[in-house]
């Protein structure tokens, strides 16, 4: 198994692996200047290493990052879920996920590609993640809810039921959100408000 971004979010990653009894086989990044991560060497990427190296998880927390390293690397993206993570089998679950310790994915929920779902989170029924979205520690997603591509969700936020959330959207750590959001907002608060928008030229 190759891990593609050697930073905190991918030590999380690495202990998921050892709790599957599975194995990592390399971790590579762009930084020259990481060479290990708890013992494991770090390589920088190389174009080639896509035919040699096909079975890969983008191991970084950062969705833009994310995804801007999806559309550059032809590789099979794997998923990787937490042995003490709920996901029903009724939940579809998308290329290059990563679950995380107890967290809980209900029936019907649909998580799109290259999604975090972070410890303890609830993803409850019928919910919509597109891709790219990250869900973090301790945040209750209820029911039917939609999430934009891209989107960060920050740690012990809440979502109603029914709740439309658009792309690229920041919801506060810790935020309760009791109606739709708009595209590109920053939320933050209990009720969330909005705090201000990012431009589109960086979503």
């Amino acid at each position: 198994m190759n891990l593609y971004g050697a930073g905190g979010h991918c030590k999380v990653i690495i202990d998921i692996i050892d709790s599957l009894e599975k194995r990592v086989d390399a971790v590579f990044d762009d930084n020259i200047n990481i060479s290990s991560i708890l013992n494991i060497p770090v390589s920088q990427w190389k174009i080639e290493y896509q035919t040699q190296h096909k079975n890969i998880l983008i191991s970084i927390g950062n969705n833009k990052i994310r995804k801007k390293i999806s559309e550059t690397i032809t590789a099979n993206f794997i998923s990787l879920i937490h042995p003490s993570a709920i996901v029903s089998k009724y939940a579809t679950i998308g290329k290059g996920v990563v679950v995380m310790p107890n967290a809980v994915i209900n029936a019907g929920a649909t998580i799109g590609k290259h999604c975090i779902v972070n410890t303890a989170a609830v993803i409850e029924h019928d919910c919509i993640l597109e891709d790219f979205v990250h869900i973090s520690p301790n945040t209750t997603i209820t029911g039917s809810v939609t999430i934009g591509e891209g989107t960060h969700i920050g740690a012990g936020a809440i979502v109603l039921p029914n709740i439309k959330i658009g792309k690229s959207v920041t919801v506060g750590a810790a935020a309760v959100v009791l109606k739709d959001v708009p595209d590109f907002a920053t939320v933050v608060g209990n009720p969330a408000r909005v705090l201000n928008y990012k431009s589109k030229k960086n979503e």
